[in-house]
């Protein structure tokens, strides 16, 4: 059984401690620690955390292997101190049956990068008409337990009724991609000013506020969990936190993007600003930073999507939407979370990984570091400040909005129960 010994690192943010992992587990936490044999991390000055967790990630495969592949992600992911992502449905074929989920499950278990949890499809093919094999997805090795249409909105309200009232069953949840479709047939970026002067057609913030709006009164009524993927607007903060007032059982995600860019940005027409949903306004921008620190926003997770060069590389009206986004999202949040004083490094923990774990139900993940719990860790150099070279990412793919932009922090070491993955900011 191999030996780690992490040497004064500040667990949480708080007092430099000793880690020492033995095998799979962390064996022991506190000061002055030493043991035989062990290899040395110096981490004086360093933040440790517990593995970071993506609760939403594009990995492509199968079917779009040009964009990213469940080993190209899960280096990436491991790069940016996750050491569990949960991947989206909207492949080729869709993960709308226990056979696909299943591939892609046991696609992660092969690498070994970091653990793979597969989102299943709400409706076969995404196409919103008819529940798909929710059931045995669940039961099937992949153990699923979360459910998307993202990429599309679940806009039949009596089909969104029945997928929770099926999740319930088994504790599972919906993750909702809210756009109301015929609000937004057309649209390019951001309803508002910006849009005006561009001649842009114009996102609406009420396309995402009325679908979350619905869901939070379906998941009262039905009595079931309820997830809202990359809220962007205030008035989906102000809807969030009136349905948790009530005791509605939702829960929230924000993007890395969504806490630092905003539409004033599409100004330059480059692609890699173009996303969904779309960049906001500054005022959306703090709205949803006080809603992250003050919990009504639940989670961070990356919305990770990856596009090969020459779907960026091209007209904006013609581009994909998307963005990479697990190799710079805890940089991202340090500047803007954790820098402005919005929350400090066990709010990190709490948002980046405890959290996404406990509402993804990723077992072994999210857990405290100390003693006895499964050595999944992250260790985050806060001092470190440089500019995105996204010709140095894992990646497969490159569209980050940040290439150039100084960021804060860098992880040095991921860990995957007592394993190495990323050593010295490189690649195990």
């Amino acid at each position: 059984m191999s030996k780690i010994l992490i040497r004064g690192a500040k667990v949480l943010g708080g007092e430099a401690q000793d880690v020492l992992i033995n095998g799979e587990t962390i064996a022991e936490v506190g000061s002055g620690l030493s043991a035989d044999g062990a290899t040395v991390v110096e981490a004086e000055g360093r933040i440790l955390l517990p593995g970071l967790v993506d609760l939403h990630t594009h990995l492509r495969e199968p079917g779009r292997e040009d964009s990213e592949t469940v080993l190209t992600g899960t280096r990436a992911a491991a790069s940016g101190g996750y050491t569990s992502v949960f991947a989206m449905a909207n492949t080729f074929p869709v993960a709308d049956t226990a056979g696909v989920v299943e591939q892609v499950y046991r696609l992660g278990q092969e690498h070994g990068y970091c653990d793979v949890q597969p989102i299943g499809a709400v409706t076969v093919g995404l196409e919103g008409k008819k529940l798909a094999e929710l059931g045995a997805m669940h039961e099937s090795a992949a153990g699923v337990t979360v459910f998307s249409d993202d990429g599309k909105c679940v806009d039949d309200a009596v089909i969104m009724r029945r997928a929770l009232e099926y999740v319930k069953a088994f504790g599972g949840v919906i993750a909702q991609h809210a756009q109301e479709p015929r609000l937004t047939e057309g649209a390019q970026m951001n309803e508002g000013v910006v849009s005006a002067e561009l001649g842009l057609g114009g996102w609406p913030a009420v396309a995402e506020e009325s679908i979350i709006a619905r869901d939070v009164l379906l998941a009262e009524h039905v009595g079931s969990r309820v997830h809202i993927c990359h809220l962007s607007t205030a008035g989906s903060v102000e809807i969030v936190r009136w349905a948790k007032s009530r005791g509605i059982d939702v829960t929230a995600e924000v993007t890395p993007h969504h806490l630092l860019l905003t539409d004033e940005l599409v100004r330059t027409y480059n692609p890699v600003y173009k996303v969904n949903p779309p960049l906001r306004t500054e005022r959306d921008v703090m709205a949803l930073r006080e809603a992250l620190a003050d919990g009504t926003i639940d989670i961070v997770a990356t919305d990770h999507a990856p596009h090969p060069h020459e779907d960026k590389d091209c007209e904006w009206a013609a581009a994909a939407m998307g963005m990479v986004g697990l190799e710079t999202a805890l940089s991202v949040v340090q500047h803007t979370m954790v820098e402005t004083g919005l929350l400090d490094w066990a709010g990190v923990a709490d948002r980046m990984s405890f959290k996404p774990a406990r509402i993804g139900r990723a077992t072994g993940h999210g857990r405290p570091v100390s003693a006895g719990e499964p050595a999944n860790l992250t260790l985050v150099d806060p001092a470190y400040r440089g500019a995105v070279d996204p010709a140095g990412f894992a990646s497969r793919s490159r569209n980050t909005p940040y290439e150039g932009r100084e960021l804060p922090g860098r992880v040095t070491h991921t860990f995957l129960r007592g394993r190495a993955t990323l050593m010295d900011g490189k690649l195990a």
